[in-house]
């Protein structure tokens, strides 16, 4: 027997940005600054973590740079 689907659901803002409900956040075990892959096919569209971030990042060195704060002040540029 196939395990139930659980739905979820978030709101496209005026700048089509929206918020990971806390389900989605968990299940992918996402945090802050990670970043995602959007796997598009027949299928659909599928959401997952993309684990190579640290080898493409070259800002990923200035980790001084990324606190609550400076997301707070720069989070809008």
């Amino acid at each position: 027997m196939q395990p139930r689907a659980k739905a979820v659901y978030s709101k496209i803002s005026v700048k089509s940005q929206t918020v990971l409900p806390q389900a989605v956040r968990e299940r992918l075990r996402i945090q802050p600054g990670d970043r995602l892959r959007y796997v598009i096919d027949d299928q659909g569209v599928r959401i997952e973590k993309d684990d190579s971030q640290a080898e493409d990042d070259p800002f990923a060195t200035f980790s001084e740079w990324s606190s609550q704060d400076d997301d707070k002040a720069y989070g809008d540029l």
